[in-house]
């Protein structure tokens, strides 16, 4: 059996912290593991073997001055936060500033420190807690308990807080009404119900639940996801920048979907290839999957995409396994799939932010649908093969498209994003051009029956096919609210993710709900 490599046998470059097992056995994994379902984190393309070639004057003197680059960071960002405190503590919020320090100070601290350290606690924690309660509860109480532990989370979470104009208990228990709908959906047509994997099931529909509730109910989570709106709409004010200088200031400003959108996915696009170019997007998805295939006994493929769909969109995100395409399960293929159709991109959260729907609301819905996706697609299409990637979280490197440096990754970036930007646009005069095409038949076809008010279209009958979701989704029964968000649904699948930003500003009412 092949095992592990030794940390003599790395090169230097490799920090003891992001050591990986990529080529052990699950049997033998499962042998040392402290934790049910621990993760293991596979990363091939760190552990080659180093060059052969003498390392250039500049990475010597780099390597050997790298402690006083990062004390400096860290007496600088140390500096900067404690002057915050000082400056603005009374009309700023301590906690970006304080998170952003501490995950600064974790990352210099682990150039020189084994994260081994941080997770041996934690792993002892979780070994003579929760463990302890898991392996002592009979198995077949198990998936009954967490399912009771969830419901009451969810059930308290729901009806203890305070109620608002638009948002009473009523409503509330009609949404979770309309939950247990879907998923009793989900289930009856369910491919193999009873190979249906209920620990990811409960888990996701638990964690979006509290992520919701700590988002939207806690000081702390609304600050968190307001701090990453709000630099997610000053990203799309850069993009502006350049719209004026190729343009005008006045037609920047205008804020069409042409000037207002398109310029910010290829900004976006350009950045993303940078970060990939400096691995950094290749850690942070590393680092998410591996909690999510964790939490939820998902596979590594799935884990990988899950995490990397709601910032790099759903297409880059199924780029990152392209070489486990072709073996991945017919169940992988729908968890991918689902992933995808179940939140948007960080280029297309930016244009609709520009667009003024509710950034909070937008940010917090994103990473809520990780774990919906991964529970929603599980029901539906639980496993039933053996995967090539259970057991593990690779995140494979693409070297036929590798830059040779960061200008020339911010330039296949460029090339990128108007390649994607070209495609949302074709595809956008086509598909809404069809639609009117339809809908013309329709409301001529419609005038004689007399059906006018609303007129005869697509959007008017998938509407009122969608009325009872929108009712069973919680939305305010006042008013003509939830004919409109019906409409909505009906827009969203007739146009799939790009519509007008008149009809998208039906989701304002969802501030409502």
């Amino acid at each position: 059996m092949q095992t592990e490599r030794s940390e003599e046998a790395v090169s230097p470059a490799i920090r003891p912290a992001e050591l990986v097992h990529e080529t052990t056995p699950v049997s033998d994994r499962e042998k040392n593991s402290d934790v049910e379902g621990d993760y293991y984190v596979g990363a091939a393309n760190s552990l080659e073997s180093p060059s052969p070639a003498s390392p250039s004057r500049f990475a010597t003197i780099t390597r050997h001055s790298r402690p006083l680059i990062h004390l400096f960071i860290f007496l600088l960002f140390t500096g900067w936060w404690i002057a915050s405190l000082i400056l603005h503590r009374h009309d700023k919020n301590w906690v970006v500033p304080f998170l952003l320090w501490l995950a600064i100070t974790l990352r210099l601290v682990t150039f020189y420190i084994s994260a081994n350290y941080i997770l041996r606690p934690m792993q002892w924690v979780w070994r003579h807690t929760a463990l302890v309660v898991y392996n002592k509860t009979p198995a077949k109480l198990r998936t009954p308990a967490g399912a009771t532990i969830a419901i009451a989370a969810i059930l308290v979470g729901a009806f203890a807080s305070e109620e608002t104009a638009d948002n009473t208990r009523a409503n509330r228990a009609v949404s979770l009404f309309g939950l247990v709908v879907i998923l009793f959906g989900f289930w009856a047509t369910s491919r193999h119900r009873s190979r249906i994997n209920w620990r990811t099931v409960i888990v996701g529909m638990l964690a979006q639940y509290v992520i919701g509730l700590f988002v939207l109910r806690t000081g702390v989570g609304y600050d968190i996801f307001k701090f990453i709106a709000d630099r997610a709409g000053n990203f799309l004010g850069f993009a502006k920048d350049g719209v004026a200088f190729l343009t005008s200031r006045d037609v920047a400003n205008t804020g069409n979907f042409f000037f207002g959108v398109i310029p910010a996915i290829i900004f976006f696009i350009s950045v993303v290839q940078v970060l990939y170019y400096f691995g950094f997007v290749q850690w942070f998805v590393r680092k998410a999957a591996a909690f999510v295939f964790w939490a939820m006994g998902v596979t590594g493929a799935e884990a990988v995409v899950a995490a990397a769909t709601p910032f790099i969109g759903q297409g880059e995100s199924a780029m990152l396994v392209r070489p486990f395409v072709p073996l991945m399960t017919k169940a992988e293929l729908h968890q991918i799939m689902t992933c995808g159709f179940a939140t948007i991109s960080g280029s297309v959260l930016v244009g609709y932010i520009g667009l003024g729907l509710n950034a909070e609301v937008l940010v917090s819905s994103c990473i809520m649908s990780i774990p919906a996706s991964l529970a929603i697609s599980k029901l539906r299409y639980p496993e039933t093969e053996e995967s090539l990637t259970a057991g593990s979280v690779t995140v494979p490197e693409n070297k036929d498209e590798k830059a040779e440096n960061p200008l020339h990754a911010f330039a296949q970036g460029a090339l990128l994003g108007v390649q994607i930007a070209l495609s949302i646009i074709a595809s956008l005069l086509c598909i809404i051009a069809l639609v009117g095409l339809i809908n013309g038949l329709m409301t001529w076809w419609g005038r004689y029956l007399n059906i006018n008010s609303p007129t005869l279209t697509l959007q008017t009958i998938i509407g009122y096919v969608f009325y009872p979701v929108a009712f069973l989704m919680g939305v305010s029964r006042e008013s003509n609210d939830i004919l409109l968000v019906g409409r909505l649904i009906a827009e969203k699948i007739i146009t799939v993710s790009d519509v007008d930003a008149d009809q998208l500003g039906i989701v304002l009412i969802a501030e409502r709900i």
